[in-house]
């Protein structure tokens, strides 16, 4: 059975940093990405990264804030964020799928977490 769990969510003041992590179990995935849902907001991309090779994508705006990467021997894939802000208040949501295109879309993954909560505080 395929379970997606996060962690490492949590309070934290702007400009500080947190790390979430995902523990994938059950099997592995060709790719595995970092979505988030603010209140009243659609679900939107963070990161992705492919499994083969770690190669990392990251949707514009969080280029250079955020770092996406993955442990292969712990099968685990985690997303660094620093110089936090309060829009980046969410539910931060870890996806696995086996496309290796596409990958800034929901509809590219198959198994989703239940999400950990982000708030940052102004």
């Amino acid at each position: 059975q395929v379970q997606l769990v996060e962690s490492g969510g949590g309070l934290v003041q702007a400009g500080g940093s947190l790390r979430l992590s995902c523990a994938v179990s059950g099997r592995t995935f060709s790719s595995m990405g970092w979505f988030r849902q603010a209140p009243g907001k659609e679900r939107e991309f963070v990161a992705a990264i492919r499994w083969n090779n770690g190669r990392p994508y990251y949707a514009d705006s969080r280029k250079g804030r955020f770092a996406i990467s993955r442990d292969n021997a712990k099968n685990t894939v985690s997303l660094q964020m620093n110089s936090l802000k309060p829009e980046d208040t969410a539910i931060y949501y870890c996806a696995a799928g086996d496309r290796n295109y596409g990958l800034g879309f929901r509809s590219q993954y198959d198994y989703w977490g239940q999400g950990t909560q982000v708030t940052v505080s102004s």
